[in-house]
């Protein structure tokens, strides 16, 4: 099936080439020719594991192609693929103006009976408005829109498109629903089939639920801390109880970072609030997952009697394990946090190899032990798996101070275990 995947960045460039990998000619588009040349060459724009080694061979099978000229990609391509990551502002507002404007600019080009299938994450209503403005300018062409949200996981992605648990699609019509069909027949047959309005509003549930989930556990985490509880024993007791389960998401540890989650639970309580529907539960779960993203500046404050003057070492920089992405990251907020109030901060992070202009104040260090080296306080701040062969005795004898504050007890089964290093995670009464 000819395929036009149009926005290549993290979603668009695996989506481009698992897609390829499954046997469909793709045409990547985006109108930064920057960004299209590169990959032409195999550089990618983001870091992904196993994705480098896709598109090269997307490329040299001749499956895969990237392009800038919208006119030529879209001139007899089926379906086009939108996979646009929607950019979110600092109030975690989605700017769907963004996605609309581009996926506007590509109507001229769109021939008759095409398929514009939407992946980008837009308020639900987005695929409707879409539709009437093509409407607008069809000049006799017929073309179909169909929703099936992204599930991108950053670390994961390229596994987690190739070998989903299920694919949400939306649809208007029967013919649009076996095209689609056809289209992920190489990857999976477990479609669940609705409405376009179920399958936006089903993205927003999910990452609601999600966000809800965590913000529940990290509640129930902060009473333990207080009464002398233990919160991964409370954790044990949630997942083995039947209507919950062994999957569920409540494990104790720091709150929801990036832009994802908390996009949806804000739109969720603002589209709550504009219709007049109460939703007093999802305008909380943002609050109170803000409060607890606070949670290392107030061990830190509490245990050290202020930072001011304090070496702190932070392992991990990027906003999840497995990518390169910065942008939203818990782990820059805090380093940023304490430069203000003058600590001077050491930080190591095995994929950022030099630091952007806002963290100028931070020093890089060029391994975990080298960043812990004088300090009075570790912060695992990214669980990157390296961090797991760092041995406990190197830490306890380099620091200062070896206080460790583990959030999501990445490090219980190590640091977690040397009598001489205090350990604190989110959960645990200590200190």
């Amino acid at each position: 099936m000819k395929v036009s995947v149009v926005g290549l960045w993290h979603l668009g460039t695996v989506t481009s080439a698992c897609l390829a990998s499954a046997g469909h000619d793709v045409c990547g588009v985006d109108f930064d020719s920057a960004v299209t040349d590169g990959l032409s060459a195999g550089r990618l724009p983001v870091f992904e594991p196993g994705l480098e080694d896709l598109v090269r061979d997307g490329l040299a099978s001749g499956r895969l192609r990237f392009t800038a000229d919208a006119a030529s990609a879209l001139r007899d391509a089926e379906v086009i693929w939108v996979a646009y990551d929607t950019p979110v502002d600092e109030g975690d507002r989605a700017d769907v103006e963004y996605v609309v404007g581009r996926v506007t600019r590509l109507f001229p080009h769109l021939r008759d009976g095409a398929l514009v299938l939407l992946s980008s994450q837009v308020p639900v209503g987005t695929t409707r408005r879409l539709e009437e403005a093509f409407c607008a300018t069809a000049a006799g062409r017929t073309v179909s829109f169909a929703y099936s949200p992204e599930n991108l996981r950053l670390g994961r992605a390229v596994a987690v498109f190739t070998e989903p648990d299920r694919v949400v699609v939306g649809v208007r019509s029967v013919a649009d629903r076996a095209r689609i069909a056809a289209l992920l027949l190489p990857i999976t047959g477990r479609i669940e089939w609705m409405s376009v309005e179920s399958a936006e509003m089903t993205k927003h549930a999910i990452n609601a639920f999600l966000a809800t989930s965590v913000v529940f556990i990290n509640e129930i985490a902060g009473l333990c801390e207080q009464v002398g509880a233990d919160a991964g024993e409370v954790e044990r007791g949630l997942k083995s109880e039947s209507r919950i389960g062994p999957t569920a998401y409540v494990s104790p540890g720091g709150a929801f970072a990036g832009g994802t989650l908390a996009r949806d639970v804000v739109f969720l309580g603002e589209l709550g609030q504009r219709l007049g529907v109460a939703a007093h539960l999802l305008l909380s779960v943002k609050r109170s997952n803000d409060a607890h993203r606070q949670w290392a500046q107030r061990r830190l404050e509490q245990l050290l009697g202020g930072v001011a003057g304090r070496t702190i070492a932070i392992w991990g920089l990027t906003y999840k394990p497995g990518t390169d992405t910065l942008r939203r990251s818990g782990a820059v907020e805090l380093c940023l946090w304490l430069a203000d109030r003058g600590a001077l901060v050491r930080a190591h992070d095995p994929v950022v190899k030099s630091l952007p202009a806002n963290l100028s104040r931070i020093e890089r260090a060029d391994s975990p032990i080298s960043a812990v080296r004088g300090a009075s306080a570790l912060v695992v701040a990214t669980p990157w798996p390296s961090y797991r062969d760092v041995p406990a005795e190197d830490v306890a004898v380099a620091m200062r101070r070896p206080l460790t504050l583990d959030a999501n007890r990445f490090l219980g089964a190590t640091l977690g275990r040397d009598r001489r290093i205090e350990y604190l995670s989110v959960g645990k009464a200590g200190a």
